[in-house]
C-alpha cells in the first residue's frame, strides 16, 4: 500500500507576487557597478518572467517529507525527527517509512557532475580567506541581502529582530559555512553535507508552517522559502564572496574561482535549488544575481530592523579580551566596512548610522602581508590555513562563547 500524499497547505499560483519587479530602477541603479565590472548583458523577458515563478515554487521532495513528518502519531506512513536523524547519521534503514526513503533517495543521487577533490580544493580556497569571508557574508551578503524586502520580512516572522536570537542564528549560519569548507566536509557523512540536509529540512518545515498559519502574505511576497530566494542567497556563498574578498585586497585565481563555484553547486544542488540555477562560471552566477536585482522589490521596515539588530549584537559577542573595548570596536569596525560595501544610498536605506570606511584600509593592509607577502613564500598554503582555522574558531567562541562545541556538529 503507497503512502498517503498530503497536499502543499497552499496551491501555487501561476503569477508570481506583488514584490515581482515592484522597484526595477533602483535594481538598475544598484547593480550598475556589478554589470560593468562583468559586462553582463541585459536579461530577457524570459529570464524574468522565470524568476517571478521561482517565487512561487517550493522544494517539493522536502515538502513531501514535512508531509509525513506532520501525520498523526500511530500513523505507519508517519516520520518522525529521530528517524530523519539516524538517517542522516547512518544510512536509511531498510523498513524506514517510505516518505523517507524517497527523500534521502533524491539526496543520495550524486550528480554525474559532481568532482569531491574539487570541493576540496574549494574547500581549501574558502579556508584561506580566513576572517575576510566571514566579513563579507555578513556585511555585503547578509545585510547587504536586507535591503530588498520578502526573504528579510519572513526573518522578522520568525523572530529575528530580538537580539539573542539574532546572535544565535549568525552563529549557526557560521557554523553550517565552517562545516561546509572542512576537507571532505561533503562527502555523504561529513558535517557539511549532514548539515546541508538538516538545513533543507527546516526550510521545508518554515515552508510548511507560513503556509499554513495565516501570517505569510503569499500574493505579495510569493512562498516563504521559494527556488528563486534560495538560488539568489547561494550566491552569497560563492560569486557574492568572491567580488567581497577582491574588494578587501584578496586575490583570487581562476581556478580558485572555479573550484570554489564547484563547492558551492553541489551545496546548492544538495540543500535543493533548481539545476537551471547551479553554475560552474562565477560570471553565469553573477548574470543571475544581475537579473534578480531587476524584479527585487523596495527595502522594508523590516531590512532596517534587523540590520540594526545584527549591528547591535555585535556588544553581545563573546570577547576573551577586554570585552568592553572589543565589543564597542567591532560594532565601529562593522559600520565601516559595510560603508565600504552599501555605500551611502545603502546605509541610509537600512537607517544605519555612517562611518568612514576606514576599515577597508585595515583589511587592504592585513592582507597585502597575508597574500602578495607571506602568501608568496612558500609558508603560503600552512599560513592560510592557519589564518583560516583562527578564523573559524573565532567566530566560534564570538558566537557560542565557552558552549562552543565541534565546529558543525548537528543540533538534535
Amino acid at each position: 500500500m503507497a503512502a498517503p500524499s498530503s497536499a502543499p497547505a497552499q496551491p501555487v499560483a501561476e503569477q508570481p507576487p506583488h514584490r515581482f519587479g515592484a522597484a526595477p530602477e533602483r535594481g538598475r541603479q544598484i547593480g550598475k557597478m556589478l554589470r560593468a565590472y562583468w559586462h553582463l548583458r541585459r536579461p530577457t523577458d524570459e529570464e524574468l518572467a522565470t524568476i517571478g515563478q521561482g517565487l512561487m515554487r517550493r522544494d517539493e521532495p522536502a515538502a513531501a517529507l514535512v508531509a509525513a513528518m506532520r501525520l498523526p502519531e500511530g500513523d505507519p506512513h508517519r516520520v518522525t525527527m529521530r528517524e530523519f536523524h539516524t538517517a542522516l547519521a547512518h544510512g536509511v534503514p531498510d523498513d524506514a517509512p517510505a516518505a523517507l526513503r524517497d527523500f534521502f533517495a533524491v539526496v543520495e543521487n550524486t550528480p554525474d557532475w559532481l568532482d569531491l577533490d574539487l570541493c576540496n580544493r574549494g574547500a581549501q580556497v574558502n579556508r584561506g580567506f580566513g576572517r575576510n569571508a566571514s566579513d563579507v557574508l555578513l556585511q555585503l551578503g547578509l545585510i547587504g541581502g536586507y535591503r530588498f524586502g520578502g526573504p528579510v520580512d519572513l526573518l522578522a516572522e520568525t523572530g529575528g529582530l530580538r537580539a539573542k536570537t539574532a546572535k544565535r542564528r549568525l552563529g549557526e549560519t557560521q557554523t553550517w559555512a565552517i562545516a561546509v569548507a572542512q576537507h571532505d566536509g561533503m562527502r555523504r557523512f561529513g558535517e557539511g553535507w549532514k548539515l546541508t540536509v538538516h538545513v533543507r529540512l527546516m526550510h521545508a518545515l518554515v515552508n510548511d508552517n507560513f503556509e499554513r498559519n495565516g501570517r505569510w502574505d503569499v500574493e505579495q511576497w510569493g512562498l516563504p522559502i521559494n527556488q528563486a530566494d534560495l538560488a539568489s542567497t547561494l550566491n552569497l556563498f560563492s560569486g557574492a564572496l568572491m567580488m567581497g574578498v577582491r574588494a578587501l585586497g584578496v586575490p583570487v585565481t581562476k581556478d580558485e574561482s572555479a573550484a570554489l563555484m564547484h563547492l558551492w553547486k553541489y551545496v546548492g544542488w544538495l540543500i535543493g535549488v533548481d539545476d537551471d540555477w547551479l553554475f560552474d562560471d562565477e560570471r553565469d552566477q553573477h548574470q543571475l544575481s544581475y537579473n534578480v536585482l531587476q524584479v527585487q522589490s523596495d527595502v522594508t521596515d523590516a531590512g532596517a530592523q534587523l540590520s540594526g539588530a545584527l549591528v547591535d549584537v555585535q556588544r553581545e559577542l563573546d570577547y576573551k579580551r577586554a570585552p568592553w573595548l572589543a565589543s564597542r570596536y567591532e560594532r565601529e569596525r562593522l559600520l565601516s566596512m559595510l560603508e565600504g560595501f552599501l555605500g551611502p544610498r545603502g546605509m541610509r536605506d537600512l537607517r544605519l548610522p555612517q562611518r568612514p570606511p576606514w576599515a577597508f584600509g585595515v583589511a587592504w593592509v592585513r592582507n597585502i602581508v597575508g597574500y602578495q607577502i607571506i602568501g608568496r613564500t612558500p609558508l603560503r598554503r600552512r599560513y592560510l590555513e592557519w589564518r583560516g582555522r583562527k578564523a573559524s574558531e573565532l567566530a566560534m567562541y564570538r558566537h557560542f562563547g565557552d558552549d562552543a562545541g565541534e565546529i558543525g556538529k548537528l543540533p538534535v
